[in-house]
């Protein structure tokens, strides 16, 4: 199966806009493209891993990548899907994010021999005399066009500035830059960024006169529509001291029936026919289709090895026991314990495995509580500093919810 079949196969296509091309360019190796990351964190997350393993897979297949730092978007910020404008970014804290996001990038891309190239589009963003640009690039781009694009759309109630508004025109002269630059001929992104994508090949074929191309790649949505990578105590981030590789694992071990297979075929590098294999599967192979996804993902992100330990801890998580080497942990101080305990519906606020009191205290009476595997049913229950001794105890709310207790 060629490049652009596998694509396919594997659900990542959304919209394209000259397939016949497209498909040669890719299947031939022919394909300089890039995907643009703007630094709004100090961390590439979930949601940026969908594009590093479509960058893998193209490479794989001798296509060059050019993995675009947004130094010069970040300053105004994509509008698309977002409910309200971005919070600004001094250039200290861009340029932070950055050279984090580089060091990231280079464990999924290989960068030697120009086989990928990593670049920072302030290098001519942040240099534009405005007059000049609005004078070069305005008069290709329709209000009236900009106005029913849908990254706009769902904006114009609550109010769209000025400002987000030339993120069109920004990211449209990227994808110029580069055709000129680098000779890059496709653009790759979110399906919610097609009209963006769509501004850069008008921009090209009207100033240049030559062909340039767009593919848009499935956002990765649970089965409820929402946006896959977060959790109730926020994003699933790549960096390790965001999320812990233990939390990252038990992320993909417990997703959804519904999604497991979609993961397997979109982020994992397993072949597509033993993924197709999996679609009758179902009860507890689907566990196992889980296990093996979280595991296959860890490898990628964190290592084989790192892999290995959150599976072992996994099945001691499963089997009730508390000798869990890489729990995420809560360390408590000698201020959080009165008369030498704390009481429980405090730990489990703390421990931000309930997101407060009453969601606390109802856990407690449904029985979904235990400590050490020891259900507790007590909203009065102490927690002594004694009990939990050198060694920690696991606390934890359901199947999924749990923490390490350390002092």
């Amino acid at each position: 199966m060629k490049i652009y079949d596998e694509l396919v196969a594997r659900g990542l296509i959304a919209q394209v806009t000259n397939e016949k091309e497209i498909r040669d360019l890719v299947d031939n190796g022919k394909a300089v493209f890039y995907i643009g990351f703007d630094p709004t964190a100090d961390s590439l997350h979930v949601g940026h891993f969908m594009a590093l393993c479509l960058m893998k897979r193209l490479q794989m297949a001798k296509n060059q990548p050019i993995a675009l730092l947004g130094g010069g978007t970040g300053m105004i910020g994509d509008p698309s899907g977002r409910s309200n404008i971005r919070q600004m970014m001094t250039l200290e804290t861009i340029q932070h994010n950055c050279d984090c996001l580089k060091q990231q990038m280079g464990r999924f891309i290989d960068f030697s021999d120009n086989q990928a190239l990593m670049v920072n589009n302030s290098e001519w963003l942040l240099d534009l005399n405005y007059i000049e640009f609005i004078r070069e690039i305005g008069p290709h781009f329709s209000v009236n066009q900009m106005l029913r694009a849908e990254c706009y759309k769902q904006r114009m109630e609550k109010g769209l500035s000025f400002l987000e508004f030339n993120y069109m025109l920004m990211q449209s002269y990227d994808f110029y830059e580069l055709f000129q630059r680098y000779n890059c001929n496709m653009q790759f992104g979110g399906d919610d960024q097609w009209s963006n994508m769509l501004g850069g090949t008008d921009l090209i074929r009207r100033k240049l006169h030559k062909d340039a191309y767009a593919m848009t790649i499935n956002l990765l949505l649970n089965s409820n529509g929402e946006k896959m990578g977060k959790t109730q105590s926020g994003v699933v981030w790549l960096d390790p001291d965001k999320t812990t590789p233990f939390e990252f694992y038990q992320y993909w071990r417990n997703i959804g029936d519904a999604d497991v297979l979609k993961c397997l075929r979109m982020l994992t590098f397993l072949p597509i026919e033993q993924i197709n294999e999996m679609d009758q599967w179902h009860g507890s192979q689907l566990n196992q289709a889980k296990k093996i996804l979280a595991y296959e993902l860890t490898g990628m992100v964190h290592g084989e090895e790192v892999a290995k330990k959150m599976e072992a801890d996994a099945k001691v998580l499963f089997t009730g026991g508390s000798e869990v080497t890489h729990m995420p942990t809560i360390e408590l101080e000698e201020t959080d314990f009165e008369e030498g305990a704390i009481d429980l519906i405090t730990l489990l606020v703390k421990a931000k495995i309930a997101g407060t009191r009453s969601e606390a205290r109802r856990s407690i009476e449904q029985g979904g509580v235990s400590i050490n595997g020891k259900k507790i049913e007590d909203i009065h229950y102490l927690v002594k500093k004694e009990s939990i001794g050198s060694i920690g105890i696991l606390l934890r709310k359901g199947k999924k919810n749990f923490k390490k207790i350390c002092i």
